[in-house]
């Protein structure tokens, strides 16, 4: 809890001017207490002063004339390095600078000089406050490097030499020597030197009592959570929720504050302890907005003022975000006072306007304020007040402060409770009233009644006679819809005729158009109703290649699957992928092969005779084009003859493959195109369209 109170990050440090003001009124804390340096030497600000260490003082502030600082901008300097002649006159005394880590992402080396004064019985401990220094390298010996320490927020916490939330260094000191210790400090955001020196009795006494008070601290916390958690879960309120969110935030800013969380919930993620402590503040922020202002109904009780405040609020948020990330100017916890100034401004509006459960939120940021003035007092040496529980006021002032606002919001829903319960009464009356009113309606519902039953006597006799005449004309009905039926049946049977007549007709017809397609000449008209298209096409093609089953023309395997391309298989052994189109007739053919299939047919009908150029007209392609597949087409008409003299079928044709070059993927290497060795202007009949590529 020291800590927290002590680091530069909590969220109530806004109160104090900037962090150059901190530090000097902590070098005026240091002067005011001279019992507890044990120094006495002269006063030089020019030169740094040993340490005195004295056993009987179980815990020794480090004073910035204890210590120099050198910074280092590139951060390659090595700890020879700094003790060289030209750096060793660079550094400067504590008491000099303004504040130890200006810089944030320089390197900075402390130079601490002890002086152990009589025999030492105990270890000595240097304890540095700040938890969130992101890299620290420790020198026990000025001579070399060996037995150097490294940890820092950006490593585990098992890096540390003592599991303990601060950082805990231990420092080899002989009775009657002068000793000179080095470290390294680098951090993320601007801080300051804050240490003691601290005997092993001091350690375990003020461990035990820090631990204790801490526990209870997040004991508290832990309870008002889960409570108004249960509340909210057996009740469904909001407002129960948005003050969970608030206590949850309100520990995570101070497990991130005292270094608790990173002991204990998260010591192998650094990165998550820096999540939590860039976060934790805004979301503080955040989530007290968020439950303030729908505790004190602000949207309805000051509507014009809840936009803005509201708008405030979420800035503030963006701002401390942008400052933690990107800005870093250390003046970030300053943007909490306009939001929570508003806040405390809207509670006491709303009191003032009648409603009582907002002094709770009054209080309880009066007790916060209290203990933020006792921390500035601390800060400017005014040690009057100072005591154990002034120290440890800010985390009290906290958990009071949960506790008011959780009896708040209880005493909220106790008086809507009470209002609701006098809305009740009231309808009770009304309902009395209106039960007079009722038993002087029953009377009348009563002759009602009466004059109802005669009514109903006389439309029984009506809907009497109404049913026989329906019930004759029933009948008359059932006798026509048979009649009907039957002459539906026959018509059934007529239509059910007339249907088979008509597909028999449609299949004869086909027949007789595939007929005619496979034996004599049709026009391209005729010949697209038999393949209308690509699809048909490749599926008549693929089914004609594949008639006898399937074989990888690689490695033989007779298992396949869907290829990536429409009707293209691949080999599940080798994965080898073969298209229709792929060793056949129409393989790397350049226009559509609907036109290619109707090619082949008019060629094989006039057994080659069909000339180019009535091909080009027909098929409205380039002359060359018909020429060179027209070659293609005649070729294999002559190895189908030679090979096949009985099969005088033009689909067969599709098939031959002699003359195709492919690559291992069943693609084809080379396209329909003229001979090299002739220009293409001079091929017969050169057309001036072009065609499309297959699909």
């Amino acid at each position: 809890m020291e800590t927290a109170m002590r680091n530069p990050t909590l969220p109530f440090h806004w109160i104090l001017p900037s962090i150059w003001t901190r530090i000097w009124l902590l070098w005026l804390l240091a002067a005011a207490l001279p019992a507890r340096t044990a120094t006495a030497a002269p006063f030089d600000p020019l030169q740094e002063r040993p340490l005195q260490l004295d056993t009987r003082q179980p815990e020794i502030f480090v004073n910035p004339l204890n210590y120099s600082v050198l910074e280092d901008p590139s951060g390659t300097l090595t700890l020879h390095d700094v003790q060289q002649p030209r750096y060793a006159a660079r550094f400067v005394p504590g008491s000099r600078i303004a504040t130890n880590m200006e810089h944030p992402g320089s390197a900075y080396w402390l130079r601490l000089t002890v002086e152990a004064a009589g025999p030492q019985r105990q270890h000595w401990y240097l304890e540095l406050f700040d938890s969130h220094i992101n890299n620290i390298h420790f020198f026990p010996s000025a001579a070399t490097e060996q037995g150097r320490i490294h940890t820092g927020a950006d490593w585990p916490f098992t890096t540390r030499p003592h599991s303990y939330k601060n950082y805990l260094l231990r420092l080899p000191v002989n009775a009657g020597e002068t000793h000179t210790y080095y470290l390294r400090l680098q951090s993320n955001s601007r801080t300051s030197f804050l240490s003691k020196m601290r005997t092993e009795q001091g350690m375990a006494e003020h461990f035990q009592t820090e631990y204790g008070l801490l526990g209870a601290f997040y004991g508290m916390l832990l309870i008002m959570l889960v409570y108004n958690f249960c509340l909210f879960f057996f009740t469904g309120e909001q407002t129960y929720l948005r003050y969970v969110l608030y206590v949850f935030s309100c520990s995570l800013v101070f497990l991130s504050e005292d270094g608790l969380g990173f002991q204990y919930l998260w010591p192998q993620h650094p990165w998550l302890n820096q999540v939590v402590e860039i976060g934790s503040a805004p979301l503080l922020l955040l989530t007290f907005g968020y439950y303030v202002r729908q505790f004190l109904d602000t949207p309805q009780r000051l509507p014009r003022f809840d936009r803005w405040l509201w708008a405030v609020v979420l800035l503030s948020v963006a701002a401390l975000l942008l400052d933690a990330l990107w800005w870093k100017t250390g003046m970030g916890m300053g943007l909490y006072l306009l939001p929570y100034g508003m806040l405390f401004f809207a509670a006491l509006r709303v009191w003032q306007h009648g409603f009582r459960p907002a002094r709770f939120i009054l209080l309880a940021h009066s007790l916060v304020a209290v203990s933020v003035l006792f921390l500035i007092l601390r800060k400017l040496g005014i040690n009057t007040f100072t005591n154990t529980y002034t120290v440890y006021s800010m985390n009290a002032a906290f958990v009071v402060e949960v506790v008011v606002l959780s009896y708040a919001l209880g005493s909220k829903m106790k008086a809507i409770q009470d209002a609701t319960l006098k809305a009740q009464h009231r309808l009770v009356k009304q309902l009395r009233k209106k039960h007079d009113v009722q038993g002087q309606l029953v009377e009348q519902l009563r002759q009602n009644e009466e004059l109802k039953d005669q009514l109903n006597s006389e439309l029984e006799n009506l809907v009497a006679q109404r049913t026989d005449e329906l019930r004759r004309q029933s009948e008359t009905i059932v006798v026509q819809n048979r009649e009907l039926l039957q002459a539906n049946g026959l018509l059934a049977l007529q239509s059910a005729a007339i249907e088979k007549l008509n597909t028999d007709l449609q299949q004869d017809l086909q027949k007789a158009q595939t007929a005619r397609v496979l034996s004599q000449e049709v026009d391209f008209g005729e010949f697209s109703q038999i393949y209308p298209d690509k699809e048909a096409c490749l599926t008549y093609l693929a089914d004609l290649k594949w008639a006898k089953g399937y074989q990888c023309r690689k490695c033989g395997h007779d298992n396949y699957c869907e290829g990536r391309e429409p009707h293209s298989r691949r080999c599940t052994r080798c994965r080898y992928v073969e298209s229709a189109t792929a060793y056949t007739l129409l393989q790397k053919c350049k226009f559509s092969i609907v036109k290619a299939f109707y090619a082949v047919f008019l060629l094989h009908t006039h057994k080659g005779g069909y000339s180019a150029q009535e091909l080009s007209r027909v098929l409205d392609l380039r002359r060359a084009t018909c020429w060179s597949f027209s070659q293609k087409v005649t070729d294999a008409m002559r190895r189908q003859a030679a090979e096949h003299p009985t099969d005088d079928s033009w689909t067969h044709l599709l098939l031959d493959d002699t003359g195709t070059d492919t690559d291992d993927s069943g693609e084809e290497e080379v396209a329909l195109s003229p001979p090299a060795n002739r220009r293409t202007d001079k091929w017969p009949g050169k057309a001036k369209n072009t065609e499309k590529k297959v699909g």
